[in-house]
């Protein structure tokens, strides 16, 4: 070990066989180096072999299963490797020029070139739209958009979380307010109609009238149609309210100039960087800077990101994000999100094929909602076997449902199946895969002889004299990796790519 510390290495493979993804190894430990410090020069497969499994066990479930989650996608390698870079070192509590450290000059050029091509991304006047790219996440974001717009117990208006609206739009249930936007704030759920589950506009400006909320939010994590702005726009000014629009699924497909615009009409507009847009795990936070009544927005809103709601930023996220933003502004992604919601309408196209339920009929944009109510089915029950299958979903919520824990829906999205190259008919065999997945969940719950989860999950995974669903469950998880493990995996050199040990389902 001692030799492999004081050798230099100047080159590394980025691809190993040991690790899927390992940026280059810069200098290693020299002659004179502290025994204290040779750690530091370690890979980390020597130095935490436990982790390093870890990670290669994630790595193998990713290739070899399907990712259908609707708030997930694949980055890109060039996003790995800044995300995964020395700017980790640095701490930078501020704004660019404005810091509380010294050594900061490379890190307000990159903050500064970030800022840029978030603006160029989204086809934004630098004079009109100013942005702050530090939060650490989109529901960071979200609350620190809501200190800077509005005042503690003041009244905010989002889409109930039932009805496709995120936790940070105010939501709560009737014994507990559960998230800092209620807590902090006075909320007022509207929400989609009873008959076309499409967001009831009528309803909300009746609504706004009676409650005079002070901010109106749009925005979903589970809807699958586009948004009128316009008709937010016309009810936010009537009632003096801020309108503000999170785009945190769609903002890939906004950027791509496939849906409607928000920029157009609204305040505020927030974002997360993992979804559609592909890149890392963060938060972006838009605002307007020539508005007559409220001239100090930009100064309110980089103070509510620090110091009011988080620290120093994490660079080496920034420089991910940078990164993934130029991606973004390429004509390449505008041809990446058009067939994403050309599979989505794919997936949509096939289940109702299939004879299934969508909330809407169909999408949009990238994601479906499947409503499993009239099977006797729950999202969590598919949920838990497509999982022993390598297909990730999430159970979800659907209009008329009252357990967040036991929904009768299931989300799914088709950005990461995208990003790995699939098109319709590579979708219409995924539909097919889901499709067997729903009537093997019918048997298990069957075989089960209780609708508890727990009776479920011990069927699908215990082989049991006289029933069939545990065989049908291991069968078509062989399928189902050998189609995904057809598919590249960005960041990833999948020929050389090892089945890790301690793998959950064999």
């Amino acid at each position: 070990m001692n030799r492999l510390l004081s050798r230099s290495l100047t080159r590394t493979p980025i691809f190993a066989a040991r690790s899927p993804f390992i940026p280059p190894l810069r200098k290693m430990a020299t002659a004179t180096t502290p025994e204290f410090n040779k750690m530091l020069y370690a890979p980390l497969a020597e130095i935490d072999p436990a982790v390093q499994n870890i990670i290669d066990k994630e790595t193998w479930r990713q290739f070899t299963g399907l990712e259908l989650i609707a708030s997930e996608n694949l980055t890109s390698r060039a996003t790995m490797e800044a995300n995964g870079s020395i700017l980790t070192n640095k701490y930078s509590e501020g704004l660019p020029d404005h810091r509380y450290y010294g050594g900061n000059e490379y890190i307000d050029e990159l903050e500064q070139l970030c800022r840029k091509r978030a603006l160029e991304a989204f086809h934004l006047d630098p004079a009109k739209w100013g942005v702050n790219v530090q939060p650490y996440s989109g529901s960071t974001a979200n609350f620190a958009a809501l200190t800077a717009l509005i005042q503690p117990q003041d009244r905010l208006m989002g889409l109930g979380l039932p009805d496709g609206g995120h936790l940070t739009h105010g939501y709560y249930t009737a014994k507990k307010k559960m998230t800092a936007s209620s807590i902090y704030f006075q909320s007022f759920p509207y929400g989609i109609s009873s008959d076309s589950k499409l967001i009831d506009y009528e309803s909300l400006s009746n609504q706004a009238k009676l409650f005079k909320p002070r901010l109106i939010i749009c925005g979903a994590s589970a809807y699958p149609r586009d948004w009128d702005y316009k008709a937010l726009k016309t009810v936010a000014e009537r009632e003096g309210a801020w309108l503000m629009a999170d785009i945190a699924h769609t903002s890939g497909l906004i950027a791509a100039q496939q849906l409607n615009n928000p920029f157009e009409y609204c305040d505020v507009v927030t974002t997360t960087t993992h979804k559609t847009l592909r890149g890392p795990r963060a938060g972006l936070i838009f605002f307007r800077k020539d508005l007559e009544h409220a001239k100090d927005l930009e100064k309110r809103v980089n103070d509510a990101v620090f110091p009011a709601c988080q620290g120093g930023p994490h660079n080496n996220t920034i420089a991910g994000i940078a990164t993934a933003l130029l991606q973004a502004a390429q004509p390449a992604f505008q041809e990446y999100a058009k067939q994403v919601i050309k599979n989505a309408r794919s997936l949509a196209e096939a289940l109702v094929a299939h004879g299934y339920q969508l909330q809407t009929d169909g999408t949009d944009n990238h994601l479906v909602l499947w409503d499993l109510r009239h099977l006797g089915l729950t999202g969590s029950k598919v949920e838990k076997v497509c999982d022993l299958m390598g297909i990730t979903i999430n159970k979800n919520a659907v209009n008329g449902d009252t357990s967040a824990q036991t929904p009768g829906g299931i989300r799914l999205g088709t950005s990461a199946l995208t990003s790995r190259d699939m098109k319709e008919e590579d979708i219409k065999i995924v539909a097919d895969f889901l499709h067997r997945a729903v009537q093997i969940s019918l048997t298990l719950q069957k075989e089960a002889g209780t609708k508890k989860l727990v009776d479920f999950v011990r069927v699908a995974t215990q082989k049991e004299d006289g029933k069939v669903g545990f065989e049908q469950v291991r069968a078509l998880r062989d399928e189902v990796r050998q189609f995904a493990s057809k598919w590249p995996l960005p960041g990833v050199d999948v020929a050389n790519l090892k089945k890790p040990e301690g793998l959950h389902y064999e």
